[in-house]
């Protein structure tokens, strides 16, 4: 085998490696978004509708109750967002920065470490939402594959004339 066959097959593995490690890092980056967004999920259902339990001693949060009942919904509907992977980065980044409100207004008065005021949970997902924010949604997301399919009827190649409204 010649140099050139040689180093045009190195570049073809090289290029397939790469191919196939993207397609490892965002499969796994999905798995992950899933499974964040879902457990955060179920923090916003077990805070609003007291299941699969009930937190707090047994206190749903009341409605409308600051930043409680907020903090819940925002657990539950960017939970839903996230795992299913639609509008994800905007998603993630407000449950980020909820998840960090939390972690300083809730658990850092009462300690300097996570460890030590129980705040471990909100910043493990408030970095990992931080992490899912800046990375993208990964594979196996809704919002990824619906932009795909409007993609599908497009003629490449041609562009679409912009509507133009014309006084009467």
């Amino acid at each position: 085998m010649d140099q050139s066959a040689s180093s045009a097959h190195d570049v073809s593995a090289l290029h397939e490696t790469a191919r196939g490690s993207r397609s490892l890092e965002s499969s796994v980056l999905g798995l992950f978004r899933i499974v964040v967004g879902f457990l955060f999920l179920v923090h916003g259902t077990a805070d609003l509708f007291g299941f699969p339990v009930t937190q707090w001693s047994g206190h749903r949060a009341a409605f409308a109750s600051w930043p409680y009942w907020w903090a819940a919904l925002i657990e539950l509907v960017g939970g839903f967002l996230v795992m299913v992977g639609l509008g994800t980065r905007v998603a993630a980044l407000i449950c980020s920065g909820a998840m960090a409100y939390a972690y300083f207004t809730v658990h850092q008065p009462h300690g300097a470490l996570p460890i030590l005021n129980g705040g471990e949970p909100a910043a493990l997902f408030c970095w990992a939402f931080l992490l899912i924010a800046a990375a993208g949604p990964g594979a196996f997301a809704v919002g990824s594959m619906l932009r795909s399919r409007g993609r599908e009827g497009r003629v490449p190649g041609r562009r679409r004339r912009p509507t133009v409204a014309h006084p009467l």
